[in-house]
């Protein structure tokens, strides 16, 4: 059995966390395999946006695998399997990644989503931070990356507590973008990926590396970066180009209000 499921059509993979069974625990060997397929998606040209979730309906991933975290510990070969790093992996593809929250997302499972640049909930879903109970401190971002999102308040309620919240609240508290009902996730999530893909893929990765390096900035260090890449990218624009941009964008803006 494939520990990580990937289906390609229509310029989107969708990379599907196989263990089931175990909630999509965290195995090496999947860590290993997830790693693999999002750097094979980052490379494939064919692939312009990619959808990351988890088999069945009760986890999006339940975390690293605590059998194997008992057995061998945490560091890096300790059972001498070779292990590559997801969360590195997402953080350095240059496509957007959509995260289709099926089910929990608890600890490494949640560092999982938070490393992908658009979060879309199930109703099921649910999320934890729960570092503090099993006794080992985050290595994937979510000490950081989660803070950025909620507030630093509610980050610790949540990282201290490791209590759940449910997936209305983490759209009212802005961790995710929405919330739908279980059998509308995916179908959700394919049809904003389409709409991404149907954009220059080019001008996508440009713009998401902007945004991202420009958060890891100061503000008015970042607004700099927007005007050096504005100069740098923009030099190559002429108004022809403009008008038949303009005439594309109103043909679909046509398109989907049906007039």
């Amino acid at each position: 059995m494939a520990l990580v499921k990937i289906e390609t059509a229509g310029g989107v993979a969708v990379l599907t966390l196989n263990r089931p069974e175990q909630r999509n625990a965290l195995s090496r060997a999947l860590q290993t395999a997830l790693a693999e397929a999002i750097e094979a998606a980052s490379a494939d040209d064919a692939v312009r946006v990619l959808i990351l979730t988890g088999a069945g309906d009760r986890a999006f991933s339940a975390g690293l695998d605590l059998k194997e975290v008992a057995a061998f510990g945490l560091a890096q070969g300790a059972d001498d399997t070779p292990r590559k790093d997801p969360v590195r992996a997402l953080d350095a593809c240059p496509k957007p990644v959509i995260a289709a929250i099926n089910g929990v997302a608890v600890t490494g499972g949640f560092e999982l989503a938070l490393a992908c640049d658009i979060l879309l909930a199930s109703s099921n879903a649910r999320f934890a931070d729960t570092h503090v109970r099993v006794g080992v401190i985050p290595g994937w971002g979510l000490s950081q990356r989660l803070s950025r999102l909620i507030g630093i308040s509610r980050a610790k309620q949540m990282s201290f507590s490791g209590a759940y919240i449910d997936a209305q609240t983490a759209l009212a508290w802005g961790l995710v973008n929405s919330v739908v009902e279980p059998d509308r996730l995916l179908p959700t999530a394919r049809m904003l990926a389409a709409d991404i893909a149907s954009c220059d893929a080019g001008m996508v990765g440009r713009y998401k590396a902007l945004i991202d390096d420009g958060f890891d900035l100061p503000f008015g260090e970042a607004m700099a970066l927007e005007r050096a890449r504005t100069l740098a990218g923009n030099t190559g624009v002429t108004a022809e180009s403009v008008a038949r941009i303009r005439e594309a964008i109103q043909a679909r803006g046509r398109g989907q209000t049906g007039g």
